[in-house]
């Protein structure tokens, strides 16, 4: 090789190294369900002017949340049309009306397509969808309110394959709605469906066909299916309200099960692997550190939490790195750090969630890592740019992003997991999808 095609090598390589490809967020909780936005590029504190919104663009009512993936941004809302919605924790309501999927342009928020079906509600807290559809390659995964499954191409919007999962599975919906976001894993598509003996199923991704169906509980709860690796297999952990199992994910067959059982049968947040320790807990100081033995295919308990230790969530997953727990308590709203091995308390604050000096029950902010620092999204619509340590909460920056549009307990809430992809947040309220830029360039 001359030195002239060596220089240029030199170049190319040193070009490729610089460039960053846009990430996607095709699922709740990004890539891997990890919480963990790995572009560069992104702000390392926000402009006294504010973050830049690249676009606003109208969606209807929808707790789901957004994916992004190849240049397009899907999200799932309902349009009533007869009815009125109004939260009643313990009653459904009835509403008749759309529950949509809309296709956007990442870039410009301009709509590409939408896919919509008749779907009467009939629940508690009705304001729409509450899944984040589930990208992989050139299909959407989409699972409404009332149990209605739908694969779509990312193109088009045309439906693929559809099942009614409450029809199927001779079961109801539960109180708050089919939550559970559906998991992709190779070829299998797992979701909760319901019934006896199909807690949980997994279907052919590409033709919708059963392949096998497992479990049984008085109801579905909203724990999304989690998939770990340990010891170099692959696990299905299923929290459902009654116990928390892990599954063989190509059949269905038990592992092993732990009495888990949350208060309201709110199994919803997902549980968290630490290397062979794997934490689970929700409503009612209702938690737990699994130890799992890979080989043995068991797992057995080093702690169980109590009222003045641990953290119990419940509207958002809570992130474990580096011996620590990150997460918002259910019942004082408090954002806790605890040490994982003990589930001591370290410390708490309401900064980012409803304010110093006060507490709310359900309080919720989601967490994102990235690098060093947190993005944190919260119930009053706003960004926060923080630092979780064993030490404490750091907050660096804040930026409010959009109102919040629905209701928890009296006081306004937003209560939709944001996507980070593109050097961009996308979230959305009952009323409108929002893109704002997270990208270094100029901005510092």
């Amino acid at each position: 090789m001359c030195l002239f095609q060596r220089v240029m090598v030199f170049f190319l390589l040193c070009a490729l190294q610089s460039t960053t490809f846009a990430d996607d967020w095709p699922q709740w909780m990004g890539p891997d369900r990890a919480s963990i936005w790995h572009e560069d590029g992104i702000v390392d504190r926000f402009p006294e002017e504010g973050l830049p919104v690249k676009w606003r663009t109208p969606v209807g009512l929808g707790y789901s949340g957004p994916a992004v993936a190849g240049g397009k941004v899907f999200v799932m809302d309902y349009q009533p049309r007869s009815g009125k919605v109004s939260n009643s924790p313990g009653g459904r309501v009835v509403l008749e009306g759309e529950e949509r999927v809309l296709c956007f342009d990442a870039a410009t928020g301009k709509e590409l397509w939408k896919y919509a079906y008749d779907r009467p509600y009939r629940l508690s807290y009705p304001s729409g969808p509450r899944c984040t559809t589930t990208v992989d390659e050139d299909r959407l995964y989409a699972l409404g309110a009332e149990g209605t499954l739908t694969c779509l191409d990312t193109e088009t919007g045309k439906p693929l394959w559809s099942h009614e999962l409450t029809e199927e599975y001779g079961t109801s919906s539960p109180i708050w709605g089919y939550a559970a976001h559906p998991l992709v894993d190779g070829d299998l598509l797992y979701c909760l469906a319901g019934g006896e003996g199909s807690l949980a199923v997994a279907l052919d991704k590409r033709t919708g066909k059963e392949v096998w169906r497992s479990l049984s509980a008085r109801s579905q709860g909203y724990c999304p299916p989690t998939m770990i690796t340990l010891g170099g297999k692959r696990q299905l952990v299923i929290w459902h309200p009654e116990a928390i199992a892990g599954l063989d994910p190509a059949t269905g067959k038990q592992h092993w099960s732990v009495r888990l059982e949350p208060d309201y049968d709110m199994s919803i947040t997902a549980p968290r692997l630490a290397g062979n320790k794997l934490f689970a807990s929700g409503i009612g100081h209702v938690g737990a550190l699994l130890q799992l033995d890979a080989e043995k295919k068991t797992a057995n308990i080093l702690w169980r939490g109590t009222a003045k230790d641990a953290l119990y969530p419940a509207n958002s997953t809570p992130f474990v790195e580096d011996g620590m727990i990150y997460g918002v308590d259910c019942q004082s709203g408090m954002l806790i750090g605890a040490r994982l091995a003990d589930g001591a308390r370290l410390w708490s604050t309401n900064a980012p969630t409803s304010g110093e000096g006060r507490r709310q029950k359900q309080a919720t902010a989601f967490l994102v890592k990235h690098e060093d620092r947190f993005f944190l999204f919260s119930e009053t619509g706003d960004l926060i740019l923080a630092k979780l340590t064993p030490e404490g909460y750091e907050e660096l920056d804040r930026f409010h992003v959009l109102e919040p549009t629905g209701e928890c307990f009296g006081r306004a809430v937003v209560w939709n997991h944001p996507a980070f992809a593109e050097r961009c947040m996308f979230v959305r309220n009952d009323k409108e999808l929002v893109c704002v830029d997270l990208s270094a360039e100029d901005k510092q």
